[in-house]
């Protein structure tokens, strides 16, 4: 499948016809930042799983929490869908109930070739894409919020908002699982985590260059925050239960449950 295969959990397995994260493997002059454009989407599978670690166990288990989660006739959101893998694996662990699932990203690649691979798997009529800015998205009787990657593309300024919209949009017993690379506090530990990190992209086979200069494209364009600062926020916004379930490295995934009453 172009673009790679997503299984039956929602993984995107690169397939012999994905193509290979090698954007930044050359000297780029005028190195602009960071865009989810056709060039991207790609190679996306590719350099999604080679760059961010455990992102394959962080999409199964999302499909694993809808399982547990999911309220019959409610909608599920995909804030900053991609190529729709947190979709799909919601898709797949509760296609036997009835609920709407809605995939909003605001890159028109990322739609188009979505669309094109929910396609070939016979799902169009069941999952409606959106593209649209996430922050003009109205929540509504949601059981689950998926913002897998998403939250530290946002400007600042607007992210305390948009989770108080996913909180005033779930219903009780509802979940937001809010996924994302953070920063920490003790600058040694931040230095050690991104050293570890270009280390796990070294393994994978990206060079100095390759590193270098995504990650230059990245500034200000990826605005990472500490846990604590999503902690705060998950909680203010009215969240009681609120935990890390997975890290590694500078990467972590959040759970945020909309308790009764």
């Amino acid at each position: 499948m172009s673009g790679g295969e997503i299984d039956r959990r929602g993984n995107q397995n690169l397939s012999e016809q994905s193509q290979k994260d090698n954007l930044f493997a050359r000297p780029i002059g005028d190195l602009a930042g960071f865009v989810f454009d056709d060039k991207v989407v790609s190679v996306f599978p590719d350099m999604i799983k080679r760059s961010v670690p455990g992102y394959e166990t962080i999409i199964t288990m999302t499909g694993t929490l809808a399982e547990k989660y999911v309220q019959e006739n409610s909608y599920c959101y995909d804030l900053g869908s991609s190529l729709g893998a947190s979709t799909l694996a919601i898709a797949r662990n509760t296609e036997n109930r009835a609920r709407t699932l809605i995939a909003v990203d605001n890159s028109p690649a990322m739609i188009n070739q979505c669309q094109h691979m929910l396609a070939q798997q016979g799902l169009t009529d069941s999952i409606t894409l959106i593209c649209e800015d996430i922050v003009n998205v109205t929540i509504s009787n949601a059981s689950m919020v998926v913002l897998n990657f998403t939250l530290q593309f946002i400007p600042l300024q607007h992210r305390e908002g948009l989770v108080r919209r996913i909180y005033d949009g779930l219903n009780p017993g509802g979940i937001l699982v809010l996924s994302e690379k953070v920063g920490f506090a003790d600058d040694h530990l931040n230095d050690l985590m991104v050293e570890l990190h270009h280390n796990f992209k070294r393994a994978n086979g990206y060079s100095e260059l390759e590193i270098s200069q995504k990650r230059s494209a990245l500034e200000n364009v990826l605005i990472p925050e500490t846990l604590g600062l999503h902690r705060q926020r998950l909680t203010e916004a009215g969240f009681t239960s609120v935990d890390v379930w997975f890290q590694c490295f500078n990467f972590a995934s959040l759970i945020a449950i909309k308790h009764q009453g």
